[in-house]
């Protein structure tokens, strides 16, 4: 299994206020940094278009990221593909794989807001057939150098050669996926890998989604060991249980609170948070041995896991402590999996 950091380089600080963005994203180059240091298999950058993030060009961080960093994956968090033009998301992480010899990847999805849609022009009635052509697109220009397309959302293309090639063949593209069963489907078909965002709720209540996607694989005619599942949770280590609760919630509550507001949530109570932190519930919040346990059950629930990332910047952590529970998840969490799920496999 995988153990990584997805980030959405958040604007807001831990007193809820913007801080400086330059040192936001200094920050947060630094954390990548430490990610490899510390043995970490994957961190990923987001993709929003919105004043509270610093993610609207995830390539340019992950460049910036390349050169400081010598083994750890890099991936997006998800590349919001609908608002986005296939034939220059292949160019820029192909640039990005060839940058960091072959650690590229992309999380591809449609996003969960919906700025990038009147920002780059496009009609939010097409939300669903602009990602499946897009995908379509993107897919046939990583297998053909050269690409004859035609589609709805955008002019064809008549044998015009993509450049540059990524070092990596194929360049991996996993399909980002939230709760809707069209979604899990499609990667099914398309027999690529799946990144499961699982942010509240009862973990295993996506056992049959994720049941779906492999029986959709398994009709198309993908061998059940091409297949890879990947879990991407709200979650955050400290030394103990308690001060990993007491240091995510203040700004976890901020944050779902501020996305509430736009979609009639109401505000997010401790005991509601409280209620999460079970053996059962998504979040990964707590010490690295209950995190590790966690996430055993998870995987267990689930299937089988390839890949778990955390999403920690959402509470507005300082870097400090950032920094401290990427250490704990590199010196910890990850060797305690990997050698648990080694034994189980053994």
């Amino acid at each position: 299994m995988e153990i990584g950091v997805d980030s959405f380089a958040a604007a807001i600080g831990d007193d809820g206020t913007a801080g400086p963005p330059a040192e936001r994203l200094r920050d947060l180059l630094e954390e990548i940094e430490h990610a490899d240091e510390v043995g970490l298999d994957v961190f990923g950058i987001g993709e929003h278009h919105r004043k509270e993030f610093l993610d609207s060009a995830p390539t340019v961080i992950l460049g910036a990221a390349a050169g400081r960093t010598k083994r750890i994956r890099l991936t997006s968090a998800v590349t919001v593909l609908s608002a986005a033009d296939p034939v220059r998301v292949f160019q820029e992480f192909a640039t990005l794989d060839l940058i960091s010899r072959g650690r590229a990847e992309m999380v591809v999805g449609r996003g969960s807001f919906i700025e990038a849609f009147p920002l780059f022009g496009l009609n939010l009635d097409d939300y669903d057939s602009l990602f499946a052509e897009k995908l379509e697109l993107l897919l046939k220009i990583r297998q053909n150098e050269h690409v004859r397309w035609s589609g709805e959302h955008r002019p064809p293309l008549t044998g015009q050669g993509v450049y540059p090639r990524p070092l990596q063949d194929p360049l991996p593209i996993w399909v980002g996926v939230g709760g809707t069963p069209e979604s899990f489907a499609r990667a099914g078909v398309l027999g690529l890998p799946l990144m499961v965002a699982i942010i509240g709720g009862q973990t295993r209540r996506f056992r049959p989604l994720v049941d779906l996607y492999k029986e959709a694989a398994r009709r198309a005619g993908f061998l059940p060991d091409r297949l890879k599942v990947g879990m991407h949770s709200l979650g955050y280590v400290a030394e103990t249980s308690q001060q990993a609760a007491d240091e995510f919630f203040p700004g976890y509550a901020r944050a779902i609170g501020e996305v509430g507001k736009e979609r009639g949530w109401g505000p997010v109570t401790r005991a509601q948070f409280d209620a999460q932190l079970g053996p059962t519930g998504a979040l990964l919040v707590g010490s690295p041995e209950e995190v590790i346990e966690k996430i055993v059950r998870h995987s267990e629930a689930l299937g089988g896991l390839s890949r778990v990332t955390f999403m920690m910047n959402a509470a507005s952590l300082p870097h400090a402590k950032l920094m401290k529970a990427i250490d704990l998840l590199g010196s910890r969490v990850a060797p305690a999996l990997r050698n648990e799920l080694a034994s189980s496999a053994a």
